[in-house]
């Protein structure tokens, strides 16, 4: 498969065995959405050819295309066989009159129904949509009055559903709060078919897969393990391939060396054996790797008081539900805090509360009650969970991120561009043309840009790359000020914050310690 003169796949040939969870990855624009496509026949390959099973569950991308149709139905047609023999047997039943020919037909319908376990498919698709935490006065809804996230969950239910000899889920876990990517990671480890999975959730990967397919250097390579442990291999097969290249073009300089000495000398037999030397190693090139790692450093301009922030009895309610009730906290310059909780619960909300008067900010609509005093020379860096309108369009990338220190020079601004992977002409894109990843990228060169001491993330992760993700943890560890994150990542969690806020419904608990100790303490008391 190629575009243009770019090469996703060349010559592939892989195969994708019952039984096993394979983990698909691979850096952003290598073709893993792609390679799904080919693999559910949506897109045809330019060579080659795709066999697949009958039944393929598959995670659907398009949150509108089930909006006039009941949850529970919307469920049900993850079986088409099953909701097809439906459809017929409705239209049969609604005749007045029924042939003898259209008898045998409902007959012939029954069977497909009780093969397919159609008698329990409510309650079958009910369980499922329980598991992924959409209660039972929803089932009966339409999909149109369920929100985004609700939406990701009940398509996610319908590729799991009518047990699928092979699942196909790209990005499964993008709008699933902890508790449901708990349920979906059980509910995987235990299904039987062949699993394979697009995901950038490194702890999600080492949980569920018992093997990683990795496109990289124009092919699909498997390892064996969940992420980490495919990291660890390709490492070493990657040194092997790259110092292969290495002394490839060493020895092609060489060669071309002693062809421009000698080319018009006497030694003209040699300069022709050589150059056919060179183009048999020119077209004997190895794919060079398509991993590319960003570089995050978060630097401060100065430090922040030794008190952060205090927070004095805060409130805010979105109608009669209330999100926080009363909450006081200090945070010392430097805490890391991690807000967690299910989706819905306020994590968001808590943060945009804070934000309402904080320097630089101006909200006021965010918070009810309360107060928030931000500490002496606090600057704040923000990554918002929805950055739609956020970056103006009419401006290549380079310029907007100009205007946040029109005093930087121009090299400086082209050298975090290329930290942040907009190498070259890349950083002269047009911003309206920005993909969802190049969008969080370039805010995140406009964070390192200003050197804030205190850091207020929301949801940073959602559209990064395994590569990005990692480099945004070592970043974060390292970062001397403060920082306030909302994320699902549990590795981030677990490695950057040093205090939990767990967000429930107006209830905050406020546990000083790491995420690991926090979840640790919960099973104690729940015991």
């Amino acid at each position: 498969m190629r575009f243009g003169s770019k090469v996703l796949f060349d010559e592939v040939t892989t195969s994708f065995l019952a039984g096993r969870r394979y983990g698909l990855t691979g850096p952003n624009g290598s073709g893993k959405s792609t390679f799904m496509k080919l693999l559910t026949g949506e897109q045809p390959p330019q060579k080659g050819e795709v066999v697949r099973p009958k039944k393929l569950g598959v995670l659907k991308q398009d949150q509108f295309a089930f909006d006039k149709l009941r949850v529970i139905d919307t469920v049900i047609m993850g079986n088409q066989r099953l909701w097809s023999a439906f459809e017929e047997r409705d239209v049969l039943y609604a005749k007045p009159e029924m042939t003898d020919k259209d008898g045998m037909r409902l007959g012939e319908l029954e069977g497909i129904v009780g093969e397919e376990d159609g008698y329990t498919a409510e309650s079958d698709a009910a369980i499922l949509l329980q598991g992924l935490d959409i209660p039972d006065e929803f089932h009966h809804r339409t999909m149109g009055e369920m929100q985004g996230g609700q939406k990701v969950r009940v398509l996610l239910a319908q590729a799991l559903f009518g047990h699928p000899q092979a699942l196909l889920l790209d990005e499964p876990t993008n709008h699933l709060d902890l508790d449901s990517i708990h349920w979906l990671e059980d509910f995987l480890v235990r299904y039987d078919g062949t699993l394979i999975v697009i995901s950038h959730d490194r702890h999600f990967l080492n949980a569920v897969c018992t093997h990683t397919a990795d496109i990289d250097y124009q092919t699909i390579i498997t390892y064996t393990g969940g992420y980490d442990e495919m990291v660890m291999a390709k490492t070493q097969i990657r040194s092997r391939l790259e110092s292969q290249n290495e002394q490839r073009d060493k020895k092609i300089a060489q060669l071309n060396d002693f062809i421009q000495r000698f080319s018009a000398g006497t030694r003209s037999s040699q300069v022709q054996s050589r150059r056919k030397e060179v183009e048999r190693l020119q077209t004997t090139e190895l794919a060079r790797s398509n991993i590319q790692r960003p570089y995050i450093k978060f630097a401060m301009n100065r430090p922040s008081g030794r008190t952060a922030i205090e927070i004095e009895d805060v409130s805010k309610a979105h109608g009669p539900q209330q999100i926080i009730d009363g909450f006081d906290a200090i945070i010392s310059r430097g805490e890391k805090i991690v807000l967690v909780g299910r989706n819905g619960t306020g994590k968001t909300t808590m943060l945009k509360a804070l934000l309402s008067d904080a320097p630089g900010f101006s909200s006021k609509g965010d918070l009810d009650s309360g107060k928030v005093k931000w500490g002496h020379e606090v600057s704040i860096g923000y990554f918002p969970q929805d950055h739609t309108g956020l970056i103006e369009k009419g401006m290549t990338a380079a310029e907007w991120l100009h205007r946040f220190d029109p005093d930087a020079s121009r090299q400086d601004i082209h050298g975090l561009l290329g930290q942040m992977l907009f190498s070259g002409e890349e950083g002269l894109k047009p911003t309206e043309a920005l993909s969802g990843g190049e969008t969080a990228r370039l805010m995140f060169c406009r964070i390192m840009l200003q050197k804030p001491n205190v850091l207020v993330l929301d949801e940073p992760t959602n559209h990064l790359d395994l590569e990005a993700i990692n480099a945004l943890n070592v970043a974060l560890q390292k970062f001397e000020g403060t920082v306030l994150l909302v994320t699902h990542d549990q590795d981030l969690m677990e490695e950057v914050g040093t205090r939990v806020w767990h967000v429930d419904h107006g209830r905050i608990v406020d546990f000083k310690g790491s995420y690991e100790e926090h979840t640790g303490s919960l099973a104690v008391g729940g015991a």
